[in-house]
């Protein structure tokens, strides 16, 4: 029996409660259902020392997952009124001021269970999954507790994920920036794309 998430499978729904703007209320991830491609940025809890950097840097280029039709949400096993007290707090105090996405709570663990991120120790890790408009996980990873992930790495990844929902048969190599050259996913057809790119020969 598979006791992980996979690629290609349904991302687990939920209901719970988020805060943003300062306001409580009701969110589904089944909401964004064919509507955008959803972030979910798990993290271990409010406070913690790594988890503010991660989510003002995502929240400083949030136009730029907009442009891509995605959404951020934030989650971690705090109650909607801890996410309240640390988005009321300035960011030179540690908090979230101003912050561009809501914050999921999730204090009865369930989300986070569901998403294979609590330990045995009742600690939350640290994963990130994208999912596409038809809930479909499409990219996920988990990191250490105190090494913080790059926003850079998770746009480059959106990218290359859309590009080749929109291109069948093209696949994204290694390091692959938007605009760069593609290869095909089909084994001989590659051949084109490793001869223009290891090709030692002299002219």
């Amino acid at each position: 029996m598979v006791n992980y998430l996979q690629i290609g499978k349904s991302a687990p729904n939920f209901l719970t409660v988020s805060v943003y703007k300062k306001k409580l209320g009701k969110i589904r991830l089944s909401d964004y259902r064919g509507k955008k491609y959803v972030i979910l940025v798990f993290y271990p809890a409010n406070f913690t020392p790594v988890s503010p950097t991660e989510l003002l840097a995502l929240s400083d280029r949030i136009k730029e997952f907009q442009k891509l039709s995605a959404q951020i949400l934030a989650i971690s096993v705090d109650s909607p009124f801890s996410h309240l007290r640390w988005l009321l707090l300035s960011r030179n105090e540690g908090g979230l001021q101003d912050l561009n996405y809501p914050l999921v709570s999730d204090l009865t663990q369930t989300i986070t269970s569901d998403y294979k991120l609590l330990t045995n120790d009742g600690i939350a890790l640290p994963g990130l999954f994208i999912i596409d408009k038809e809930g479909v996980i499409q990219y996920y990873t988990v990191n250490n507790l105190l090494c913080g992930r790059n926003t850079d790495e998770i746009l480059r990844i959106l990218k290359s994920i859309q590009y080749i929902k929109k291109h069948p048969g093209q696949a994204c190599p290694v390091d692959w920036n938007f605009g760069d050259q593609v290869l095909y996913s089909h084994p001989i057809k590659s051949k084109i794309y490793f001869r223009k790119v290891y090709c030692t020969e002299q002219i």
